[in-house]
């Protein structure tokens, strides 16, 4: 599908991931994150309307958290989830809040196409073409933001978007001054898989 904006059939591939994701009603996969200060590995669910699971690999390995969006609070097990202790917290406390300052109810891959979209208003799209990652194809580009303008950080977000899934291989934030602020590869990733009602709610 994405392939097709070569063409000329689907001139928009932002667009057309994010009319994909809009039919997705559950994903897993696993998360690294490469940051300045160091690195984060993640396995993460998804499942509509915004339930959200994370089970860490590095650092903390064996912490998990659940984000019920009904509630809007989150469930924090420092040891494996359901094992003692366990703290109800904000998905805005600062403990919870990632290396580069996401929050967990912003976490999920919609939010991350928002946040493009909102950039590329009165900024620009580079089109790269598509190009071979991990065996799989994925089209590359790369979205500025208008002079002096950040959404979440963010003034240009570098992407890969797998031509089969529409969903991102790999993703590279700069600020301001074009530092990488964060290097993100999603690996494992399974779509609409049946993710049971025990993984949210341990």
């Amino acid at each position: 599908m994405l392939a097709a904006t070569l063409t000329g059939a689907h001139p928009d591939p932002l667009a057309s991931a994010i009319e994909h994701y809009h039919t997705v009603e559950s994903y897993r996969v696993t998360i690294r994150s490469f940051h300045a200060d160091g690195e984060e590995h993640i396995r993460y669910y998804y499942r509509k309307p915004g339930f959200v699971r994370m089970e860490f690999i590095r650092p903390h390995e064996g912490a998990g958290l659940v984000y019920n969006p009904l509630t809007q609070r989150v469930r924090l097990w420092p040891f494996g989830a359901g094992r003692f202790p366990e703290f109800n917290l904000s998905p805005g406390n600062p403990l919870i809040r990632s290396i580069s300052g996401m929050r967990v109810d912003q976490s999920d891959v919609g939010a991350l196409f928002e946040n493009i979209r909102t950039l590329r208003e009165g900024g620009n799209t580079e089109m790269l073409g598509e190009e071979s990652m991990g065996g799989r194809m994925a089209l590359h580009f790369i979205v500025t933001g208008a002079s002096g303008i950040v959404v979440a950080n963010v003034h240009s977000s570098e992407l890969w978007l797998d031509t089969a899934s529409q969903f991102p291989v790999k993703v590279i934030s700069r600020d301001l001054q074009d530092v990488i602020i964060e290097s993100v590869m999603m690996e494992e990733l399974e779509i609409n898989s049946t993710l049971p009602e025990t993984l949210f709610n341990p």
